[in-house]
C-alpha cells in the first residue's frame, strides 16, 4: 500500500482540496492481488488503489471512454514466420500516466487521510484505476508519444505503431513490444497456469479428465428442468472459461453455448460445464505454436448449424484463419437473423469470414 501511495504522489495524479458545491466525491477502495509468474509461482503481493465507478454519472464524471486494444495473433505469426524477436513489458501504474479532462473529486484513501484535514477530497489531475476515462485517458497519452516519437499509427490497428529506420523494423503494439531479428524461433503460447487456477478455483482440480467437450446428441434449451443453479456463481465460472479460449479455440464453440444461459442456469448447463471442465483438466497443457511455414499464406475455413439454437432456431457462425501451419484467429458466434435453409446460414456464415478475411489482408499488406 505504501508502494502503491508512493507512485500516485510522485506523479503527482492528485492534490488536496476542498470539494466544491454541487460536486460528489467518488469512493475508493484497496485491492489487494498475489502476482504469479508463468510457472504459477508467486512473484509479489499488490495493493492497488481503484475508484468506484459504479458511482459515476455520464456527462458529469466523464464523456468518452473507448480505447482501441489490438490483437496480437496477426503479429505474432508475422514475428514467427519473419524470425523477429519479441519483447514484452508492462507499464507499471499505466493508467496513472492519463491526464483527466473531466473535474473529478475522490475521497481520501483509507489509512492515508491527511491529518488535521480529514474533511477534504483529492482532486484527480490524472486517472486512476477503475474510472470509466482511465484507459482513454492512457491511450490518448501514448498515442500522442507515439506520434511524436515517429511512429506510423496502423490505419487498420489503432493500437499498432510502426517505425522504419536505416532497414530496419520496430514495431509497437499495445502491449507487445517487437522487433526485428535474424535469430530463427517458434513461439508457443499457453495459459496452463491459469487453466490449473480454474481448476482449483471451482474445486474440480482432483476430477478425471474426459476427451470430449459435449455428450454426443446433447442439446441444451433455456427451457431444460432441472433445479436452479446460483447465477453469480455460473457468471463466473463462464467468465473465467472464456478467458481461457484466448489460447484455446477446441473450447470457443462450447463455452459460447453454456453463455447462453447465464442468466437462469439449471443443472443441466451447470453438469455441461463441469464436463468443459474435465475436459480442461486432461489438456492443461495445450496451447497456440506458432512456427516458421515454407508456404506462408493467407487461408480461412468457415461454417455454421443451421438452426442449432432449439429456442430460438437461429445458427451459429464459425471460422478460423491460418497463416502457414498456425490457426491464429478463430470465432464462434449466434446469428442474429434466422435463417431458412441451411444453405443462407453458410452464406451468413461465409460474409462474416469475409469481412474479417479483407481486414486481415489490409492489416498484413500496411
Amino acid at each position: 500500500m505504501d508502494e502503491e501511495i508512493k507512485a500516485i504522489v510522485k506523479n503527482n495524479t492528485w492534490e488536496l482540496t476542498t470539494l466544491p458545491k454541487g460536486h460528489k466525491a467518488i469512493g475508493i477502495k484497496w485491492v489487494y492481488k498475489t502476482k504469479r509468474n508463468a510457472k504459477g509461482e508467486i512473484e509479489r503481493h499488490k495493493a492497488r488503489l481503484v475508484a468506484k465507478d459504479y458511482s459515476q454519472k455520464a456527462g458529469i464524471d466523464y464523456d468518452e471512454v473507448f480505447a482501441p486494444v489490438a490483437r496480437l495473433e496477426t503479429i505474432i505469426s508475422l514475428a514467427a514466420q519473419n524470425k523477429w524477436k519479441i519483447f514484452q513489458m508492462d507499464v507499471k501504474s499505466a493508467f496513472l500516466n492519463g491526464f483527466l479532462e473531466e473535474e473529478v473529486y475522490i475521497e481520501q484513501p483509507l489509512g492515508y487521510v491527511v491529518k488535521g484535514h480529514e474533511d477534504k477530497v483529492l482532486r484527480l489531475k490524472k486517472a486512476l484505476y477503475e474510472l470509466k476515462q482511465a484507459p482513454r485517458a492512457w491511450n490518448s497519452r501514448i498515442d500522442k508519444y507515439f506520434q511524436e516519437k515517429g511512429f506510423t499509427k496502423c490505419p487498420y490497428e489503432h493500437a499498432l505503431y510502426v517505425k522504419e529506420k536505416d532497414g530496419d523494423i520496430l514495431i509497437v503494439c499495445l502491449y507487445v513490444m517487437i522487433s526485428s531479428s535474424l535469430e530463427e524461433e517458434n513461439i508457443f503460447i499457453s495459459q496452463e497456469s491459469y487453466a490449473k487456477e480454474i481448476l482449483k478455483k471451482f474445486k474440480m482440480n482432483d476430477c478425471k479428465p474426459i476427451s470430449t467437450l459435449v455428450e454426443c446428441g446433447v442439446k441444451l434449451s433455456k427451457h431444460d428442468e432441472g433445479e436452479n443453479i446460483n447465477s453469480t456463481f455460473f457468471k463466473s465460472l463462464v467468465g473465467s472459461l472464456r478467458y481461457l479460449t484466448c489460447t484455446r479455440l477446441d473450447i470457443l464453440y462450447v463455452v459460447g453455448l453454456v453463455s447462453r444461459y447465464m442468466e437462469n442456469p439449471k443443472t443441466t448447463h451447470f453438469k455441461a460445464v463441469k464436463r468443459i471442465l474435465r475436459y480442461i483438466k486432461g489438456t492443461t497443457n495445450f496451447g497456440l505454436l506458432y512456427s516458421f511455414s515454407n508456404d506462408y499464406k493467407l487461408v480461412g475455413y468457415s461454417d455454421s448449424d443451421w438452426g442449432g439454437d432449439v429456442d430460438d432456431r437461429k445458427s451459429t457462425t464459425g471460422f478460423v484463419f491460418f497463416m502457414g501451419d498456425t490457426a491464429f484467429t478463430w470465432m464462434s458466434k449466434k446469428q442474429p437473423i434466422v435463417t431458412l435453409s441451411t444453405c443462407e446460414a453458410k452464406y451468413v456464415a461465409a460474409t462474416s469470414s469475409v469481412c474479417y478475411a479483407i481486414w486481415l489482408r489490409n492489416l498484413l499488406k500496411e
